[in-house]
């Protein structure tokens, strides 16, 4: 078996910050959230994954900087005189964070819980992160009161803690409705949360009683319900039926370009039955079903 070169020299090096040359302008980010989080995780667990860097100048010993501009960005901010660098085997500037799935509003929070589990403290947390102490004990209940069949639904998407807070107040079989709704929706959303919510039937709500909307009689907010219990009702069946009128409108396209493309015919159809032949040519040219 022949010998794989390594990409990166495997020891860790200190280099001064101004020996480290950008490859690429950033926009000016110190203002951003991401950012300041950046900022605040270096100042309590330092640099977690090194910058990668590639020799510039030998006898200026000048690195450029391939992968990690938002790092020494945070570096230069924190006034830190060097950097943990990896050095790179060629000019490539490839970088492992461009084939990574980014985390899950869940898998943040298992992580979290971990952490927590493992004795590092909310407080600790909540600084490193650089967010509201209110928002992690959000992020650490994100799953109270939300059914396995519901979380495993979200596992894979991120989302607002709020959704987390409105689905709560729903019982086990409502959540997965609604969850199903939003997805197939494409609309994980606060707000489509709280109009699922309020058009909830009782029976199907944890304290048995209606969420109080202000500016809303319950004449109005009945009407609303039995409109939504309708829509979504609509939205299943065009749901169930999209497959079928997808092949048949695959089929019926395949079979009119075939009957326009002679021109005998299309003359024909053209000349007695001019509002068909345009049809024809629309459903030929149509590239979807939204068309």
């Amino acid at each position: 078996m022949s010998n794989v070169p390594q990409a990166f020299v495997p020891e860790v090096m200190q280099v001064p910050l101004d020996k480290l040359l950008p490859s690429r302008r950033l926009p000016v980010l110190q203002g951003t959230v991401k950012f300041r989080q950046i900022v605040s995780s270096i100042q309590s667990v330092g640099i977690i994954e090194p910058l990668s860097v590639t020799l510039a100048d030998a006898t200026e010993a000048q690195y450029l900087l391939l992968d990690g501009h938002v790092r020494l960005q945070a570096l230069h901010q924190l006034g830190a005189a060097t950097a943990p660098c990896l050095l790179a085997s060629d000019d490539e500037a490839y970088t492992y964070n461009t084939r990574i799935n980014r985390l899950s509003t869940i898998q943040e929070t298992r992580m979290l819980q971990e952490a927590v589990a493992k004795g590092v403290s909310r407080e600790r947390l909540a600084q490193t992160l650089n967010i509201d102490f209110s928002s992690l004990l959000k992020k650490l209940k994100l799953l109270d009161g939300i059914c396995p069949e519901a979380a495993a639904m979200l596992k894979d998407r991120q989302f607002s803690p709020e959704i987390s807070r409105l689905l709560r107040k729903m019982k086990a079989t409502r959540q997965i409705e609604c969850i199903d709704l939003m997805l197939t929706a494409n609309s994980l959303t606060v707000n489509y949360a709280e109009a699922l919510l309020a058009t909830t039937s009782v029976e199907l709500l944890v304290e048995g009683s209606k969420p109080n909307m202000r500016g809303v009689t319950p004449e109005q907010m009945d009407r609303m319900e039995r409109e939504m219990q309708n829509l979504q009702g609509q939205y299943k069946l065009i749901e169930d039926s999209y497959a079928d009128d997808v092949l048949n409108l695959v089929v019926a396209q395949g079979y009119l370009s075939k009957l326009l493309a002679n021109e005998a015919v299309s003359r024909f159809i053209a000349q007695q039955r001019l509002d068909i032949f345009e049809q024809f040519q629309s459903i030929v040219t149509m590239n979807s079903l939204d068309a």
